[in-house]
């Protein structure tokens, strides 16, 4: 896969306040990559300078071998973004928003009416293409936001937190649709998260920040698989234990030789978050 994102020692501070604290990484061609970690770790900050809404203090971004401000213009007609808050307009149709949003990017007028019917079929929201925004759900709201983001075809898609404040049944219906994306449409997404099972279950690829710095950068399996594959869990009145195993067999016989109660489990994202920066993630 060609590279399609570069990022060296991209820099960003807010008076004495460093959000994002030089980092470094690259993104290829249809790579789908999560950016983890909580609140505050300097995840929407990157996305913004990604995107162009903000400039960095320090470093570079390069698009294709070439400077992302240097070539702004262009540059951003190649690129989606999906925030974390709807900024649909609730008295307007599904279809209009997705009207509006073609001539905001300069879709030619006879091209329109097929584009924003591929997108309502693909989200599943064809029948409801007449429908004012204000009487969408939560999740049917998410899934136009997304599919609006690819109106202009652009080759790397930018979720900010895209299923925040959803329930689960909801959260995991636009997970399919996000996959869908990555999938068929070959695009190349990033998508930043607080909820370790998405970016568990989503992502080829693990990125994780922590106090504007990238800790970690690897499979998920990967990085479970550094850590150990098996948790004993031993609970002591003072709090819970975890002793870390790289086999089952292991694991049992530990548990054979505990006196008080325990269990086995497999080891999770969360785990090596934990392990890496000594606290969990608080949603």
């Amino acid at each position: 896969m060609k590279e399609l994102v570069e990022l060296k020692g991209l820099t960003r501070r807010f008076g004495k306040k460093t959000a994002v604290a030089g980092i470094d990484f690259a993104l290829k061609e249809g790579e789908f990559v999560g950016l983890l970690g909580p609140n505050g770790a300097g995840k929407t900050t990157t996305i913004r300078m990604l995107t162009g809404l903000y400039k960095p203090t320090a470093g570079t971004i390069k698009y294709h071998g070439r400077d992302f401000f240097e070539n702004q213009k262009e540059i951003k007609g190649y690129i989606g973004v999906v925030h974390q808050y709807s900024n649909l307009d609730r008295d307007l149709t599904a279809y209009e928003n997705l009207s509006l949003h073609c001539i905001l990017h300069g879709i030619p007028k006879d091209e329109r009416k097929k584009k924003i019917e591929e997108a309502l079929e693909f989200a599943g929201l064809r029948e409801y293409r007449d429908r004012q925004v204000k009487t969408f759900s939560g999740g049917m709201k998410r899934r136009l936001v997304i599919v609006r983001a690819l109106l202009h075809e652009p080759r790397i898609l930018f979720l900010d937190e895209p299923t925040v404040g959803l329930d689960p049944q909801i959260r995991r219906s636009l997970w399919d649709l996000i996959v869908k994306i990555n999938q068929l449409k070959k695009m190349t997404i990033l998508l930043t998260t607080h909820y370790i099972e998405e970016a568990e279950r989503l992502c080829e690829r693990v990125m994780i920040i922590n106090e504007g710095r990238i800790i970690a950068d690897a499979s998920p399996e990967a990085l479970k698989k550094d850590l150990g594959r098996y948790v004993l869990e031993v609970f002591h009145e003072e709090g819970i234990e975890e002793r870390l195993f790289q086999t089952k067999e292991e694991a049992l016989e530990a548990l054979k030789n505990c006196k008080e109660t325990c269990k086995i489990r497999e080891v999770t994202l969360e785990d090596v978050f934990l392990n890496l920066t000594g606290r969990r993630i608080d949603v």
